[in-house]
């Protein structure tokens, strides 16, 4: 009789934080402590640059005063889909001011635009105005998120460390969606 090997069970899906829920299943990594918060919960100033129905990389780079770029922590394409797991740092110090996951639907943009997604340099927010595409920005959730080894490390900031984030539905002009995506902002560098 062969004996059975334990299977992985893989993490539960969470609606309010997908795609990155879908990144650390196809990871195998268990989701961190995630807990949905109203906008009232979240605490400053996290709830200034997070609620609001606008895109992050200018609210983040106001806040900062320094352009931004992205990190690549890892990618996947699915056919016209593309994932991946970023950091968002400031040119010229590389300090993260976000940790963040997306679902790029890569035929509803331009050819152009498409081309600077997959180069993987500029933050989608960039990208959508330099590129001059309409687009709207709705915050789905809000959520409270205890730093697995994952995200401190991405961050710099301790396990176990509560951060905030947020979902957000990114849009074209006749409502497709442009892309999914969760962000979350590091605690040490506010």
């Amino acid at each position: 009789m062969s004996e059975q090997l334990p299977t992985a069970v893989p993490p539960a899906a969470i609606p309010y934080v997908y795609p990155l829920d879908a990144l650390y299943a196809r990871a195998g990594l268990p989701l961190p402590q995630i807990d949905k918060i109203t906008p009232e919960e979240m605490p400053e100033p996290y709830r200034t640059l997070l609620v609001h129905n606008n895109d992050m990389t200018p609210t983040l780079e106001r806040f900062h005063g320094k352009s931004i770029h992205l990190k690549i922590l890892h990618r996947e394409q699915r056919g016209d889909n593309y994932f991946r797991q970023v950091a968002l740092v400031l040119n010229g110090s590389e300090k993260p001011v976000e940790f963040g996951a997306n679902k790029v639907s890569l035929l509803l943009f331009p050819p152009k635009a498409r081309q600077l997604i997959l180069e993987e340099r500029l933050p989608l927010g960039t990208i959508l105005k330099d590129c001059g595409i309409g687009h709207c920005t709705v915050a789905k959730a809000y959520f409270q998120v205890v730093a697995d080894q994952l995200i401190s490390s991405v961050l710099g900031v301790n396990s176990g460390a509560t951060l905030y984030g947020r979902k957000a539905t990114i849009s074209d002009s006749q409502k497709r969606p442009l892309s999914e995506v969760v962000e979350i902002l590091p605690l040490a560098n506010l």
